[in-house]
């Protein structure tokens, strides 16, 4: 995965920065033992991997073409990789790296059901989670209303602060699968997580993706979503757990963050 921001011919000092968000989110995918061989003695995920071999695959096709393989591009989302590869800038690589996640999450749904409870609430974390950090570069005003003026900063994958926004590792544990139930983690999850999921991104999370779909051109995304509840591989019916919990620091949020109207 790495390997592929040195582009074709081992020196791409543009796009080199760009890696850190991708990197740090794949050493916890890492520490956690999701990509382990599912012939191991601890086998990994088969969802997890089935997504990372979709973006490893986009990504090397894009590497490829862009050092003078011939041919057309093999989906929409190489496409974004390509626009990337030519114009290195946050919002290209959000795009790029965010069409190829929702892409895969898509097309792996039916594996993604076969995990449990809690893996596949985090499941729907992360994706929420990396479709706000887009939304910080390329939507300012939908991602922080007031405050947009700081957003694209808050969002820019070359700066340390979108590894805080994927971190999980503070509330789950490093094994897989999860052993425990879904509130037990909601319980354990306290200070900033709980405050950017359920304060920050929860309130604006239809519009977000709305304007997600629409930006990575991909309309089944909206199906991961209902009236404000996450439902990748998630059933309506348990929409409780998307809730803000009683909280003075997320109602504050609330109050000082609030969704702009649409127009």
């Amino acid at each position: 995965m790495q390997r592929c921001y040195y582009g074709p011919y081992g020196k791409a000092p543009r796009h080199l920065p760009f890696r850190r968000a991708a990197m740090s989110f794949m050493r916890w995918q890492l520490r956690r033992g999701l990509l382990q061989p599912l012939s191991s003695d601890h086998p990994g995920s088969p969802w997890w991997r089935a997504v990372n071999e979709c973006i490893l695959r986009d990504g090397c096709e894009a590497v490829a073409l862009s050092g003078g393989f011939t041919g057309p591009t093999s989906s929409r989302t190489v496409d974004f990789w390509m626009s990337f590869a030519d114009y290195p800038t946050a919002r290209a690589w959000y795009r790029a790296h965010n069409g190829s996640v929702v892409a895969a999450y898509l097309e792996h749904r039916d594996q993604a059901a076969a995990e449990n409870e809690a893996e596949r609430f985090f499941m729907n974390v992360v994706l929420c989670r990396v479709l706000y950090s887009h939304a910080l570069v390329a939507a300012p005003r939908i991602s922080l209303g007031w405050l947009r003026p700081l957003a694209p900063f808050l969002g820019d994958p070359r700066l340390g602060m979108t590894g805080i926004f994927l971190q999980l590792s503070r509330v789950l544990p490093d094994e897989y699968p999860l052993g425990e139930g879904v509130r037990s983690y909601l319980d354990a999850e306290l200070g900033f997580g709980r405050l950017l999921d359920y304060g920050v991104i929860i309130p604006r999370v239809q519009q977000l993706y709305e304007w997600s779909s629409h930006e990575l051109a991909a309309p089944g995304l909206l199906d991961c979503i209902r009236d404000g509840a996450l439902t990748y591989a998630w059933p309506f019916e348990d929409r409780d757990v998307w809730r803000p919990p009683k909280s003075l620091i997320v109602q504050m949020a609330h109050r000082a963050l609030r969704p702009e109207r649409r127009a």
